[in-house]
C-alpha cells in the first residue's frame, strides 16, 4: 500500500492553498512591519507599503475565504472538517502520542490517509478550528479595523478600536503559529519534500 496513490486535492483546493498560503504570508510579514518599526525606521517593509499591502491582502484574503466556505458547503471537501465528539479526546491523544513517540520509532500512523479521511483527528481538529474559528475572527475584526466608525467606542470600559486591534493581533500570531505547525507537519511524509509535492500535483 506504501506505493499506492490516492487523488486527494483537486484543483480548486490547490489553488486555494497557495494563494491563501501567499496571502497570509504577506499578512504576516507587513502585520509585523506596521507593528514593531515605525516611518523613519522601517522593520521588514516600509510602514506605508505595508498599511496597503497589508488591506489588499486583508480584502482578498477575505474573497479567498468565502470561496473556501462556498466549495466545502457544495463539494465533498467539507465533510473533512466535521468531527464526530464521541470518543474525540481518544482519538486526539492517540496521534499525539504518534507524532510524539511512535513515528520516530517507525510505528504505522494510528490514522492513516484515506480518500474519506484525508485528515488525522488532530490535524481534522486544528485545521476546522483555525479554518471555521480562527479565520473568521480575524476577518471580521480586520474589517471592523477598515471601517472603524461601525466598532462599538466602549467594551467594559475600554476602547472598541482597542479591543479590536488586540483580538486581530492576538488570532494572528495564533494563526501565524498554526502556520509554522503546518509547515513543519507537512515534512512528515514518505520524504520531506511529498507532502509538498502533493499539493502541487493532488496525488498524495
Amino acid at each position: 500500500m506504501a506505493n499506492d496513490k490516492i487523488y486527494l486535492y483537486p484543483i480548486w483546493i490547490r489553488i486555494w492553498h497557495w494563494l491563501n498560503a501567499v496571502l497570509f504570508i504577506t499578512l504576516m510579514i507587513t502585520g509585523i512591519s506596521m507593528q514593531y518599526s515605525n516611518p523613519e525606521n522601517p522593520l521588514l517593509v516600509s510602514f506605508e507599503l505595508s498599511v496597503q499591502l497589508h488591506n489588499l491582502c486583508g480584502i482578498l484574503i477575505s474573497i479567498n475565504y468565502l470561496l473556501f466556505f462556498i466549495g466545502n458547503l457544495f463539494t465533498s471537501n467539507g465533510k473533512q472538517y466535521k468531527m464526530k465528539t464521541k470518543g474525540l479526546f481518544t482519538r486526539l491523544y492517540e496521534q499525539s502520542i504518534f507524532y510524539l513517540f511512535g513515528m520516530f520509532k517507525k510505528q504505522d500512523a494510528p490514522y492513516p490517509i484515506s480518500v474519506e479521511n484525508k485528515f488525522n483527528p488532530l490535524q481534522r481538529f486544528i485545521y476546522a478550528t483555525a479554518m471555521y474559528v480562527g479565520f473568521p475572527i480575524i476577518i471580521v475584526s480586520g474589517l471592523a479595523l477598515f471601517f472603524p466608525e461601525i466598532i462599538i467606542p466602549q467594551i467594559f470600559g475600554i476602547s472598541g478600536i482597542l479591543v479590536t486591534a488586540l483580538l486581530h493581533s492576538v488570532i494572528g500570531f495564533i494563526l501565524s503559529l498554526f502556520l509554522f505547525i503546518h509547515l513543519y507537519v507537512c515534512t512528515i511524509g514518505s520524504s520531506i519534500s511529498s507532502n509538498f509535492k502533493s499539493m502541487i500535483t493532488g496525488w498524495h
